[in-house]
């Protein structure tokens, strides 16, 4: 492992870690009706700390395979893109209280999630494995998204009706 190159990636994370700093759940998301099997939110920060180092792992296990395999390229494109999308999420979610947008940008997270795994394994086995546990809690995020939004239309409908 290159300790340089794994900083550089958990590096990368930062920035989505960042977003849920500054846009804590507060007493809007406290407020709204949630699914009975929403985790507890101990969990999140246990959760993400977590996730980012089995990203961080992973991005560093394919950038040593640069100018060895030609698919690191389309690998590490999908790596910046999913993290975009994860940046992105928090700050709709929380910080603009779109249930909707934070929906859609939750379904393309997913996706370019699922592609950087798959990528990720063509490039390296075990760093397509350390990307399973981020989609399958980017999927749970999304049900929980999905159910929050339905469970509270008005909130969907009008955000800022729901300010609290």
């Amino acid at each position: 492992m290159d300790i340089w190159v794994f900083l550089v990636f958990l590096l990368t994370c930062g920035p989505s870690a960042a977003t849920g700093a500054m846009f804590s759940p507060g007493a809007w998301y406290e407020s709204l009706a949630k699914p009975s099997w929403t985790p507890p939110n101990w969990l999140f920060p246990v959760a993400w700390t977590t996730l980012y180092i089995c990203i961080a792992l992973a991005g560093e296990r394919v950038a040593r395979q640069a100018g060895v395999n030609p698919a690191v390229g389309m690998a590490l494109a999908l790596f910046a893109l999913q993290m975009g999308l994860n940046i992105l999420w928090t700050p709709v979610f929380f910080g603009l209280r779109r249930l909707r947008g934070g929906m859609v940008v939750l379904a393309m997270l997913w996706l370019a999630v699922a592609a950087t795994l798959v990528a990720f394994w063509r490039v390296d086995w075990v760093a397509g494995a350390l990307f399973v546990p981020y989609l399958t809690w980017v999927s749970i995020a999304g049900a929980l998204n999905w159910s929050v939004m339905t469970l509270n239309p008005d909130a969907a409908k009008n955000p800022d009706a729901a300010r609290v």
